[in-house]
């Protein structure tokens, strides 16, 4: 209870200060907040804290865990993005934003009624549509907003559709009622309709293939920095929802659907891997890495019944710190290119500024998973628990296409090692340069920390 109220408080005193007057003390303020919400879940671990009622909300272990990394990824986007806001007034709208988004996020992983993982959805998602739009004179970032919103709606409509079928089938939106009721007396047809559309709203809102296409489109035409937010927090929270639902409630039908679920997310990394392979922007081959990642996440959603949920954990948190790095990097590259985001910005980017160069190799190679970085082990818990269970055939392709990824991951650090003239240094803030190389290290220590998942 403490980790929501916290964080909601937090999001109306930014406000608060910007009232009367006290910008320069909002950053402060966030960071002590975010850092009392982290000490507050290691205080309450293993607690099982009932809130709002019985069975509403839980903030177990699975909760705990997931609201600490939530919360150290935005802490960190938000150390390492200060330079981005014009003026302190952007500053603290978007800081509110980003924080009431991150109340939505907490609900997300902790919820075990259906219609607060509803209410936890929309609590994100509808700062998360301002946020997209946020440069208001950039016209790909209007467009994005709209897009993200009309099928961020649509697919919330889906999802909703498909809770009201599973109570209709149930009579109970309590995950724990439902998974009895599934144990016992199987699905039927509104039970089975229901969860297909659950599935195809989260499918929508975690851009799995073939419901990804809106994914390369935001993530060009929202704000760089704010596509390194959607790419972290956002999706980290809508995985840990989504592989809760099969955790705690759906499990009993994996049995039936992991094929579905295998099948779907060999088709992600294969779309999002070929696809990345011919781009020429360097947002858009994110975009299409973080859906390939998706297939790895949604991996581990299809053996929820037999995954340890710190796996999921540890693979969030170490493509987060990765892809926050390169969102961060390729902000400030594109910023002294008047824009450009296409691999020629990066040319000479290891003379110009030997941090950023560094750090974005780093959480390249990490995303591609070669060791000694994390990404290596977040891959292997993935891909040796598929294997356990007999997918072979996705195991392959999880292989290849990684081999894939080390390709289009070099194209961009080749980019930075070549030489060009006449070059100007790129210049980054102190705090910037902190968080790109505290970051750095993160993405190595982790890999020796698996040890411990």
């Amino acid at each position: 209870m403490k980790e929501l109220v916290i964080t909601s408080l937090l999001g109306i005193g930014v406000l608060a200060f910007d009232i009367l007057k006290l910008r320069k003390f909002i950053l402060p303020l966030i960071v002590v907040g975010l850092l009392a919400v982290v000490g507050a879940s290691i205080v309450d671990w293993g607690m099982n804290e009932n809130l709002f009622g019985k069975n509403m909300i839980i903030m177990d272990n699975y909760a705990l865990g997931f609201t600490s990394i939530l919360c150290l990824l935005t802490l960190a986007w938000i150390l390492t993005s200060t330079d981005y806001f014009t003026n302190e007034i952007s500053r603290t709208d978007l800081y509110a934003l980003v924080l009431f988004a991150l109340c939505g996020g907490y609900v997300m992983c902790s919820y075990t009624n259906l219609v607060m993982l509803f209410i936890g959805i929309e609590i994100l998602s509808i700062p998360m549509y301002v946020l997209a739009a946020s440069n208001k004179r950039d016209m790909l970032s209007n467009e994005a907003g709209f897009k993200y919103f009309f099928l961020g709606a649509l697919a919330s409509s889906i999802l909703l559709f498909g809770i009201a079928l599973v109570y209709g089938a149930t009579g109970s939106f309590q995950l724990d009622a439902i998974k009895n009721v599934l144990a016992t007396a199987g699905s039927g047809t509104i039970m089975t309709a229901g969860i297909l559309m659950i599935f195809t709203g989260f499918a929508f809102k975690v851009g799995i293939a073939p419901f990804h296409m809106w994914t390369p489109d935001v993530y060009q035409g929202a704000p760089t920095v704010i596509t390194g937010l959607m790419s972290t927090m956002v999706k980290g929270a809508a995985f840990a929802a989504f592989f809760r639902l099969y955790y705690l409630g759906f499990t009993p039908t994996l049995e039936f659907t992991a094929s579905i679920f295998a099948v779907l997310a060999g088709l992600s990394l294969i779309v999002a891997n070929v696809m990345a392979t011919i781009q020429v922007n360097a947002k858009r081959l994110l975009a299409y890495s973080s859906i390939s990642h998706a297939g790895f996440m949604l991996a581990a959603v299809m053996t929820a019944d037999s995954m340890n949920p710190r796996m999921l954990m540890y693979y969030v948190l170490v493509y987060g710190i990765a892809s926050l790095t390169s969102f961060n990097v390729l902000y400030h590259v594109s910023k002294f290119q008047n824009g450009a985001e296409g691999f020629d910005a990066f040319k000479g980017l290891v003379k110009r500024n030997p941090v950023m160069a560094g750090a974005m190799t780093l959480s390249l190679l990490s995303m591609a998973g070669i060791p000694p970085l994390a990404g290596f082990m977040a891959k292997y818990f993935v891909i040796s628990h598929i294997l356990e269970r007999g997918y072979t055939w996705l195991v392959i392709i999880m292989v290849l296409t990684s081999a894939v990824a080390v390709y289009y991951y070099l194209r961009i650090i080749v980019s930075m090692l070549t030489p060009i003239e006449n070059a100007g240094r790129i210049v980054s803030t102190d705090s910037n340069r902190i968080g790109l190389l505290v970051l750095s290290i993160a993405m190595v220590a982790m890999f020796f920390l698996a040890a411990f998942v």
